[in-house]
């Protein structure tokens, strides 16, 4: 439940703003920042352009991901105290790869009730540009940087069977080397290469993992990137699987479920299924070998 447990208590909204192009900001992201009594705004310096621009004279104060905790705290106490807040971000959706994610979940742990007002998000706008499929998705955000070395391999191990569309976000110097990271943990995939979303220039790549590092290596990033990757098929992974299957002789195989208690007829079932035959096949096998001793 996100009730508010004190009636007086203001409230928290989060508050999508454009990623690119300014049209893209809603009529009622435009009157709850003119209603509230505070924005908390990720960098002060770059959304004072977005409130000049749409004449907005609500009082600003930071909240970014150096001081997302102790600033949380003082703005749960101006909420406890009746004010109402806006959360905004540099661009894009509050919460989304962004600090905003703490203040929400210490709202909820406070008793403050939290709304969002939808709109942009590179990464939705992204997916649906990619050409990619849509109906599953996961979204990765940033990959941990090279410096944490243990976290960025698990990250990415992590991903290298999930079967979902994959969006991962990456900024211009890093570009190429988690290209060749990705192409060296995923193999070949197809993907597409986002940058200024919504902007005049905006650019949508389809590619592959390797066309992409080829391209890169004679063309310089420029601008924020949002990369959409193929997933993995479910073909492909029970390929594989049944790939390690036939690596095991029959009568290990057997062995593997008739260990876990599994009855001999049903794990031939299971083998049958493994490997992609008829159990009469894994049967014929049995007795062959039976017959041989």
């Amino acid at each position: 439940m996100n009730n508010n447990t004190n009636s007086k208590c203001g409230m928290l909204y989060l508050c999508a703003t454009p990623i690119g192009n300014l049209k893209d900001i809603t009529a009622r992201v435009l009157e709850t920042l003119n209603m509230v009594d505070i924005i908390a705004a990720e960098d002060t310096r770059n959304s004072i352009h977005l409130l000049t621009h749409f004449d907005i004279h609500t009082p600003m104060t930071s909240y970014h991901e150096y001081n997302k905790v102790d600033k949380a705290y003082y703005l749960i106490d101006q909420m406890k105290e009746g004010k109402n807040i806006a959360l905004i971000t540099d661009a894009g959706t509050p919460g989304i790869s962004d600090p905003g994610e703490v203040l929400v979940k210490m709202c909820h742990e406070s008793g403050i009730t939290v709304t969002s007002l939808p709109g942009p998000a590179a990464c939705i706008t992204a997916l649906t540009l990619s050409g990619l499929p849509t109906r599953r998705f996961c979204f990765e955000g940033f990959l941990p940087g090279s410096d944490d070395k243990k976290a960025r391999k698990d990250i990415l191990e992590d991903l290298k069977d999930e079967s979902r569309t994959m969006i991962i976000y990456e900024a211009p110097h890093h570009l190429k080397a988690a290209l060749a990271d990705l192409y060296e943990t995923l193999g070949d995939r197809n993907m597409a290469i986002c940058r200024e979303l919504t902007k005049r220039f905006e650019e949508v790549m389809p590619t592959t993992l390797k066309a992409a590092i080829d391209y890169y290596n004679e063309n310089d990033p420029r601008g924020e990137y949002v990369m959409v990757i193929e997933g993995k098929s479910l073909n492909d992974q029970k390929k594989e699987k049944q790939k390690e299957w036939l690596s095991m002789s029959i009568e290990e195989h057997m062995e593997y479920y008739e260990s876990q208690g599994v009855s001999h007829k049903d794990a031939m079932k299971k083998v049958a299924l493994d490997r992609g035959v008829q159990k009469r096949e894994i049967y014929q096998a049995l007795i062959k070998k039976t017959n041989k001793l």
